[in-house]
Formats: C-alpha cells, structure tokens, sequence
C-alpha cells in the first residue's frame, strides 16, 4: 500500500499561486486547487478553513513572493539604483504576472484582507516603498518627509504605467517602460534639489 502524500499549507497556496497567474482570482477555488494538488477538497479546507481564510493566506504569499526580495536586491545599491530596482520589479510583476499583479496591487485589499486586518485609514497615509525611500533620504541628506512625497509620487506614477502595460496588448517594451519610471523619478528628485 502506498504511503500517502502529506498535503501541507505551503503547498495549497503554491497551487492557489499558480492557479491565479494563470487564470485569475474566479479561477481560485478549493475544487481547482484540489485538483492540481490530486487531492480531495478535505486536506484544502482543513487547512484554511473557508475560502476567506484562503484568500487573505494567498494576498500574503502573493505579495512576498512578488516582492519579499527586494529588500536584499535594494541592499547596498546607489539610492538612485535601489529605487530603480525596486520599480522595475513593479512593472515586471505586472507585465509577467498580470493575474497576480491584479490580486495584490489592484483589487481592493479590504476586500480580501477584511477591515479588520487592514484597517480603517487611506493607503494615502501609509509610506510607499519604504526601503527606497529610506536609502534616498541617506544619501542625499534629505528630509525624509520630503523625500517621501517623491516616492509617493514616482510610485503613484509607476502603478499607473504598469496598469497601462498590464491592460495593453500592444504595449511598450519592459525597457522603454522602465526608462519612462526612471526619468519621472529624476524629474522628481530634480524639482526638490536633488541632481541624481
């Protein structure tokens, strides 16, 4: 008799992963995930409970999978390199995983997440990307919360660009879009006194 296969919470959610970059959130269910598991529905449920619990499980692993290795990619660069880095793997996610790029960066997290977990204020209010924000603040002797606008606003920039690529069959070129966010970032940088 065969041994059987431990299903474990690590591999649900790599299922459910895989599911959603292929055919998006609809796609998401305890049926599908089952499936490619070749599993039954039990060791799913077991595991998360309802398909809620799933789901804000699945935001999580999403978003450090998509960005949980930009703090080290971003260590010990130029400031100015950091927060290039950290833009072109904004635009990547969305240009290569548009299904998931929607699930994290664009469907409405207090929806997934419940108000309970996310809270009650404006994403205005939160810091974007505080690791670039940070190594540019050190740099160039600014004032963080100067230099927090700028990040802001290049950020602010950068998700409408990729929301451009990710809904554009005929879109610009990785590199060119790339090149777009860089320059806007210089521009910014440039009208608080700052020459990168």
């Amino acid at each position: 008799m065969g041994r059987k296969t431990q299903i474990t919470k690590e591999m649900i959610l790599e299922a459910a992963f895989d599911i959603l970059d292929e055919s998006g959130m609809s796609a998401v269910a305890i049926k599908n995930i089952a499936a490619r598991l070749h599993c039954s529905t039990q060791p799913v449920s077991w595991q998360f409970g309802s398909m809620a619990e799933l789901k804000k499980e699945l935001y999580h692993y999403c978003a450090y999978k998509m960005y949980g290795s930009l703090e080290e990619q971003m260590a010990g660069k130029d400031a100015i390199d950091a927060f290039y880095i950290s833009g072109v793997n904004y635009i990547s996610n969305a240009i290569d995983h548009p299904n998931v790029f929607r699930f994290v960066n664009v469907d409405n997290p207090k929806d997934i997440l419940g108000e309970e977990d996310f809270g009650d204020t404006s994403i205005f209010s939160q810091q974007f990307d505080k690791g670039a924000a940070k190594i540019l603040a050190a740099q160039y002797d600014a004032d963080p919360e100067v230099i927090s606008r700028v990040v802001q606003d290049t950020v602010i920039y950068t998700h409408g660009l990729a929301l451009m690529m990710m809904f554009d069959d005929y879109r610009l070129s990785k590199e060119e879009a790339c090149k777009m966010m860089y320059d806007m970032g210089r521009r910014l940088l440039h009208s608080i006194g700052i020459d990168p």
